[in-house]
């Protein structure tokens, strides 16, 4: 048969099939036809000839540029093509048709489903999809990119483009990511339908296998992409479930939802973490959102337009921080009782309209309900005045009460007046930023005294909040600063307990401007535990029973309980923010050594005991007294004298060594017991002899253990 009129011999027919049994069925997806009424069909022949075409009833498929082969002629990955080669998984998809009236057309094609070809009019779109993502990582345009999208009237094919526009992202740097987590945010509804969106995702699991050929690192990629887009609400986290079912077992695309769900979607503040994850959110601090929530809010309660409140609303594209929105909308109604009207139908508009979704609102409501107490010195009525306006909106049928804490109307202690207090914090503000300036210690506690201070516990517990919640949103500088006054100070515990309850209940608001907030407040427990201004036991105070299981609070409380348990923990806490303990210049750790070795050969050779003491004061390092411990034993031990014992004495009645630092010191000594028996073989019985004198000193907290054979453990703690 002549082929030169488009007709396959039977012996190609079989060589086509052949091939296209041994297509490997892992690297190639099945394919479909598609029967979609969206879909373009084709009809050539003596009926429909195609306009110009100067011959009637020969097949316009002679002057196409396309293969006339049944198979599909692409590069398996997208490079020049060839004969012979399969397309690339990024190619496949539902837009393929069989014409019968195709001189290739065969009855068997009917049945055999790897044979097929793609819609021209697809291939175009493919085309002009590669362009516009291109041109959008070099313009940074969301507007000319969404006009040009539109203007190509394809909207059935836009799952393609949110496939090609992320596959393209993924092998490129943050920004790109993160342009194209913004593109698709901002093009979500108005230009592509949500379910092209679900259905792109879609397809771009089904085809990690293949993606990670050539990017290696497609499963946390793609993972965090699939995070973004539930965060932004454009991607519903029933999809992970879905997805995870229909995935044939072994697929990367399982290992991708798994990532997503656990790795990223589970983390606390997981919302705040992804947005910022690859340079966030095109560069708006939380304090530029904030301000732009203010103004619209303002505006809006001055001129009434709701349709305009609710567009700035839906522009901020910052669905995670909405609750922010709810916050000062409440807040706002409470203050202007003319405005209460407005902002209250604002928010139901938002809510029925689901701008604004209910985990959001109950959220805003409830930082509302946590900072009542604060909010109270500014609205005498606050807590009237919020449970009237819970009342109605629950009533309206946008906010569920039953999932807000009860307002509590019960009054709390207080010893000082309102306005005290809140000349008291503007005070203290301006007290520790002059200190951050020049680090000035004596300064700090004149200005204090001048406040009188020792009349006014609660005062001090607010200066301790205030101290903290300043260096944490400032350097590793400002940081050791402030944990070296707070030792410096000398507090009553209570007072301190007290600060840092008042941060750790309100560690969930603090996180909103202070992403590490868990990392840095644990530190500065730690460390205040280190300082010895803590005992470890005041931890189980500061958390009390009122703190939520998966409260940042309560995580903060689990790190520095970690952080203390950590071997040598003492010295890796102190050189946390590379301080050395000193409000001068600091101390390195050896040269405090050198410091403690000779002041104690001095006195060992005779010197007075109050100048020993005196010198060890001076160092100015109280949490580094168990060295002076360590030390002092070690010579006991070694030279078998009991002058040093006397020193121990002294200082531990002067109240200058806490038994914490006893306790540490003898924990270290008892470490290195198997290197010291080296030099003195009686050391075990030495050292358990000065364990039995140190119990009845008092000297020696009751969880410190010490066997004379061998014994369990970790920095001066039984384990």
């Amino acid at each position: 048969m002549d082929l030169t009129e488009g007709y396959m011999s039977n012996e190609h027919k079989e060589q086509l099939h052949a091939a296209s049994e041994s297509a490997d069925p892992s690297s190639v997806s099945p394919l479909r036809i598609s029967t979609s009424p969206k879909s373009p069909k084709v009809r050539y022949g003596k009926e429909s000839p195609i306009k110009g075409s100067p011959t009637k009833g020969i097949s316009p498929k002679k002057n196409n540029r396309h293969s006339h082969s049944g198979t599909d002629g692409r590069p398996k990955k997208g490079g020049c093509g060839g004969k012979g080669t399969w397309g690339g998984l990024l190619d496949m998809d539902d837009n393929h048709f069989i014409d019968s009236n195709d001189p290739n057309y065969s009855s068997s094609e009917e049945n055999d489903k790897s044979v097929r070809k793609i819609s021209p009019r697809f291939e175009e779109y493919k085309k002009k999809a590669a362009i516009i993502v291109e041109e959008y990582f070099a313009t940074d345009d969301v507007v000319s990119t969404a006009n040009e999208l539109k203007d190509l009237e394809m909207a059935s094919y836009s799952y393609y483009f949110v496939k090609k526009l992320i596959s393209m992202a993924m092998d490129r740097h943050d920004k790109e990511k993160e342009m194209a987590a913004v593109l698709l945010s901002s093009l979500y509804a108005d230009v592509i339908d949500p379910g092209q969106v679900y259905k792109g995702f879609r397809k771009l699991v089904e085809s990690a296998d293949d993606l990670i050929v050539d990017i290696p690192d497609t499963v946390d990629v793609l993972a965090l992409f699939i995070a973004r887009a539930v965060v932004d609400d454009i991607l519903p986290p029933a999809f992970l479930k879905k997805e995870m079912d229909a995935l044939p077992s072994g697929s990367k695309g399982i290992d991708v939802i798994k990532r997503a769900e656990k790795g990223y979607l589970s983390a606390p503040l997981h919302a705040e973490i992804i947005e910022r994850r690859w340079g966030g959110s095109r560069n708006k601090t939380v304090e530029d959102v904030k301000g732009k929530i203010d103004n619209l809010l303002v505006e809006y309660a001055v001129s009434g337009d709701k349709k305009e409140a609710l567009r700035c609303i839906n522009d901020l594209k910052v669905p995670f921080f909405h609750h922010e929105i709810v916050k000062r909308a409440i807040i706002m109604a409470m203050e202007r009782k003319k405005a209460e009207g407005k902002l209250l139908d604002l928010l139901k508009t938002a809510s029925e309209e689901c701008l604004i979704n209910s985990s959001q609102i109950s959220k805003g409501f409830t930082r509302i309900i946590d900072t009542i107490d604060d909010l109270s010195l500014d609205i005498p009525n606050a807590k009237e005045l919020l449970q009237s306006l819970i009342s109605k909106a629950a009533s309206e049928g946008w906010l569920c009460a039953s999932s807000l804490k009860a307002v509590s109307f019960q009054p709390e202690k207080k010893l000082v007046e309102d306005s005290i207090v809140r000349a008291f914090k503007a005070k203290a503000q301006s007290i520790i930023q002059e200190y951050f300036l020049t680090g000035d210690v004596l300064e700090v506690n004149s200005c204090l005294e001048s406040e009188n201070l020792s009349s006014i516990p609660e005062l001090k517990a607010i200066f301790v909040k205030r101290l903290i919640m300043l260096a944490m949103d400032r350097k590793k500088r400002e940081k050791e600063m402030a944990s070296v006054l707070l030792s410096s100070l000398y507090f009553p515990a209570d007072d301190v307990v007290n600060g840092f309850t008042m941060l750790i209940e309100s560690a969930d608001d603090i996180a909103l401007d202070i992403p590490v907030v868990v990392e840095d407040l644990a530190m500065f427990l730690a460390r205040a535990v280190v300082d010895d201004v803590l005992a470890p036991l005041h931890l189980e105070e500061i958390g009390g029973d009122s703190l939520r299981p998966d409260s940042v609070g309560n995580q903060v409380l689990k790190m520095a309980r970690s952080l203390l348990n950590a071997r040598l923990s003492g010295e890796r806490i102190l050189r946390c923010w590379g301080g050395g303990g000193s409000y001068t210049n600091g101390w390195a750790i050896e040269d405090v050594k050198d410091q403690i070795g000779k002041l104690l050969e001095e006195f060992e050779s005779g010197g007075d005991t109050r100048e020993a003491c005196r010198c060890i004061t001076e160092l100015g390092m109280p949490f580094f007294h168990h060295e002076v411990v360590k030390k002092s034993l070690v010579t006991i031990i070694e030279k078998k004298n009991d002058r040093l014992w006397r020193l121990l004495d002294e200082c531990f009645n002067m109240g200058l060594i806490t038994p914490t630092q006893m306790t540490k010191g003898f924990g270290r000594v008892a470490e290195s017991l198997d290197d010291l028996s080296l030099d003195v073989p009686d050391a075990n019985q030495q050292f358990g002899s000065l364990v039995e004198r140190a119990r009845a000193h008092g000297w020696l907290d009751p969880s410190f253990s010490f066997n004379k054979g061998p014994h369990s453990m970790e920095n001066g703690y039984h384990s």
